[in-house]
């Protein structure tokens, strides 16, 4: 969820029956949607500071159980919540507790019959493992982020496209520099195959990374049900991590 959260958000432009409602696109006023998203990452190698693949010193887990909820203030104003439950290790740290919950808002900018630009600005509070010394890696005690983004339908409804960057600036952390790109198709009315990249990399030389997340989505009417997979493909100082991800989310 801390990666994904964003990304996440815009399926509902592609699942939203002739209208894009997510990502770039506000909420109308009075409609939201709930997300539910559980993700179970592994690592046994991962990416020194050259960008080579190596043995971690042990192997690491990462699991968390978010939620992410949008409500639509105004027909061009999106109040955001998300928040999650973490637990993992690695050979230098274990942690367990509530992740970085954090409230934004998200601006329509522009917006026309196929394409949309947004600007979000959300704060962070780092979590309860913060205060007790197990905190998961990269959550900083109160963390700012600005984001920018756009999208478009494509031809006759198919699918979008969805491209986002973002500036997280975080307490006592190195500040961290974010994009996210989204691509949607629907093979038919009920389902969607979708493409996720999440790119980052902290300032003064710190880690990088960029994952790939392949998602396979199946609409209920209100409801939707993704299954997919996620890799770390690249990165400095990152761990290669892999693992499936589930949602489950509710238009109302």
């Amino acid at each position: 969820m801390r990666v994904a959260a964003a990304g996440l958000a815009c399926l509902t432009a592609a699942l939203a029956a002739g209208t894009a409602t997510a990502g770039p696109w506000t909420q109308p006023a009075g409609q939201g949607q709930v997300i539910v998203k559980y993700e179970a990452m592994t690592a046994d190698r991962g990416f020194d500071p050259d960008g080579a693949s190596a043995d971690l010193p042990a192997a690491r887990r990462d699991r968390s159980f978010g939620v992410f909820a949008e409500y639509g203030l105004t027909d061009r104003l999106t109040l955001q919540i998300k928040g999650d439950w973490q637990d993992g290790e690695d050979a230098f740290v274990t942690y367990e507790g509530r992740g970085p919950l954090e409230l934004g808002l998200t601006w329509q900018a522009w917006r026309d019959t196929a394409g949309a630009v947004s600007l979000y600005v959300g704060y962070a509070d780092g979590g309860e493992g913060r205060n007790a010394g197990y905190a998961a890696p990269g959550v900083g005690d109160h963390d700012w982020e600005v984001r920018v983004s756009a999208g478009r339908s494509l031809a006759r409804g198919r699918g979008f496209i969805d491209l986002q960057a973002a500036r997280r600036m975080r307490d006592g952390l190195a500040d961290e520099t974010r994009a996210d790109a989204t691509v949607g198709v629907h093979l038919d009315e009920n389902w969607m195959v979708m493409s996720q990249m999440f790119g980052g990399m902290a300032d003064e030389s710190g880690p990088r990374w960029l994952n790939i997340e392949t998602s396979v989505v199946r609409r209920f009417g209100r409801w939707s049900v993704q299954a997919g997979w996620r890799q770390t493909v690249a990165g400095r100082e990152t761990p290669i991590a892999r693992g499936p991800v589930v949602a489950l989310w509710r238009r109302f």
